[in-house]
């Protein structure tokens, strides 16, 4: 009986993941494959990996400057999701030599609201960042 050998999922996914940079197309996952990520999974495996320029498993999360947008448009930014989507964008300060961010949009503004909640690793013993909730109000 013949058995036939597959490269490891790793490699297929970054296979996979080159292929659908080139045609410039969303990502169509395997049958059973879903995206939904941890927290701890979005940090190590992507937000962690994309600040470093290190290739991410998949390309599955967009790089869209959100701010640009309002929060009914971003599905058709999304690269994948229907109901959740994940993307990368970068955060502007308010004012040059400020911490404040810059979080305007064109008909309104995010706020943080609520307390940031921490991103441990998988046992507990490393803070890995934190997570914040926002609320989009509309006006200025």
């Amino acid at each position: 009986m013949n058995m036939k050998t597959f490269p490891p999922i790793s490699e297929t996914f970054r296979a996979f993941s080159c292929i659908i940079a080139q045609l410039n197309r969303p990502p169509v996952l395997p049958p059973g494959f879903h995206f939904h990520p941890t927290d701890e999974e979005l940090v190590v495996h992507y937000l962690m990996k994309k600040v470093a320029a290190a290739p991410l498993p998949v390309d599955i999360i967009a790089e869209v400057d959100l701010y640009k947008f309002n929060p009914w448009e971003f599905p058709k930014n999304a690269v994948y999701g229907d109901g959740e989507w994940y993307f990368f964008t970068l955060r502007e300060k308010k004012y040059p030599n400020g911490g404040r961010p810059n979080r305007m949009t064109t008909s309104g503004y995010w706020k943080a609201i609520g307390c940031e909640k921490i991103v441990l690793s998988g046992d507990g013993t490393q803070r890995l960042g934190f997570k914040k909730t926002m609320a989009f109000y509309e006006g200025k």
